[in-house]
């Protein structure tokens, strides 16, 4: 039998927990005025941290809590989400009672977030999916689904055109909410789909919001031309990047040094590390990848080698066994780690033209130099590469591509080797540039 300090339970001040001894998950959590028992785990699933209620305490003294914990656990182990079971028996007790209520477009967008859309796309994503439903939708938040007009789902949209790429992925989700509801029976066939037929080819993005001027205009930085800087660019930004937060400088050297993906290189975590023979190495898994959903997506194997080799090696001491390696500064940030974002809006903030934030001075980029991206950092890595001759195939792999036609389903091979000694080259061809580069 598991070991439980009741004494020290009821100390609990509120927002601390007690764990319990040979019940790996089970807890004691508080509140200001409740101490429940909860069991915290990792989804089998999509290997989200989840958390399942199993009974306050004292009512639930520990003997029924350590039950409760290995029913849980063992479904768990079977390969299934014990949460979502028990949602999904709670929603069908309730199936009665909600067939009595009105399916309101809130409603409607919940269950589709919930049925269709948890385990199937990013934490990331999910949050946002969620908050769009509980924060943009307005007053069309309580109408029937059923009943939503035209002019009421383009009055919606239309309202945030300021933001088109908001607005954008806001119809985006209520039309696929939408065909949902049709294809699950939720909404009769003859309920339009407005979203998919209103502001179509109208939604143009400007490029990222910065600034807010005193008149309430919103500062765009425009549409993004795809640049991929010179040799001798490089080697101005590298000289540059110290004048950058320490934190960003570190990320735009992880892009440079391995050619990943921003949203990759913020996710990444100290299990995700080894050291080898060779040298340090990092596997990006293929479920935190762009092309994740794809057939032939494999684990990405990422050579640590020069600068990306030093900066990981003092961000995992501190990171621990299993922590991020850059974990989100914002302790209420609704992501544990660093988001993409922050490396192009600091890229933005040091840019010559840029006005924001007039009071607080900072290094400019050069005022010749290109108005660059962070992502064209990996165009830049790919471009070198082919000039360099590595071989395309090589090359796509560094990226992490995955190869079209019959070569992407027979050519399984790894490339390590090629991958290390390749990026290799583009470390020494940055090393260069960095000496070469005026002051």
């Amino acid at each position: 039998m598991a070991t439980f300090d009741a004494r020290a339970a009821k100390q609990l001040a509120a927002g601390q927990h007690l764990t319990v001894n040979d019940a790996p998950g089970l807890r004691l959590e508080a509140t200001g005025s409740t101490r429940t028992w909860a069991y915290r785990y990792k989804s089998p699933i999509n290997g989200l941290m989840k958390q399942l209620k199993l009974g306050a305490w004292p009512e639930m003294g520990l003997a029924q809590a350590f039950a409760a914990w290995g029913d849980a656990k063992a479904v768990r182990d079977a390969g299934r989400c014990p949460a979502s079971e028990k949602r999904l028996a709670r929603a069908t007790e309730k199936a009665p009672e909600k067939a009595e209520q009105v399916l309101t477009v809130k409603r409607l967008l919940y269950a589709y977030i919930d049925r269709k859309l948890e385990g199937n796309i990013t934490r990331k994503h999910l949050v946002e999916a969620r908050s769009v439903a509980e924060n943009q939708l307005g007053d069309l938040a309580d109408v029937p689904a059923a009943g939503v007009t035209r002019a009421q789902a383009y009055d919606l949209i239309d309202a945030k055109r300021s933001f088109p790429v908001a607005a954008a992925n806001l119809r985006r989700l209520l039309g696929a909410a939408w065909e949902w509801g049709h294809d699950s029976g939720r909404l009769s066939e003859e309920v339009p789909n407005w979203w998919r037929l209103i502001l179509r080819g109208q939604l143009k993005s400007k490029g990222k919001v910065y600034t807010q001027g005193l008149d309430g205009d919103h500062e765009h930085q425009g549409r993004a031309e795809k640049v991929v800087l010179t040799l001798d660019q490089v080697g101005v930004l590298l000289r540059f990047l110290p004048n950058m937060s320490r934190l960003v400088e570190e990320l735009l050297t992880l892009y440079l040094w391995t050619g990943t993906r921003g949203v990759e290189i913020c996710m990444m975590e100290a299990k995700e590390l080894t050291e080898e023979p060779d040298g340090l190495w990092w596997t990006i898994p293929a479920a935190k990848q762009k092309m994740r959903r794809h057939e032939l997506a494999m684990d990405l194997r990422v050579p640590l080698l020069g600068r990306a080799a030093e900066i990981i090696r003092r961000r995992r001491g501190a990171a621990g066994e299993g922590g991020w390696i850059w974990p989100a500064v914002n302790k209420s940030a609704k992501v544990p780690h660093v988001q993409q974002k922050v490396i192009g809006v600091a890229v933005w903030h040091h840019r010559p033209n840029n006005t924001s934030r007039p009071e607080h001075r900072r290094a400019r980029f050069p005022h010749d130099f290109p108005a660059f991206g962070p992502h064209d950092l990996r165009r830049t890595v790919r471009t070198h590469l082919s000039a360099m001759g590595c071989p395309e195939n090589v090359a796509e792999a560094v990226l992490g591509h995955i190869q079209s036609g019959v070569a992407g389903v027979y050519d399984r091979y790894g490339y390590d080797k090629e991958r290390r000694h390749w990026l290799g080259e583009i470390a020494a061809r940055w090393e260069a540039s960095a000496a070469a580069a005026r002051p």
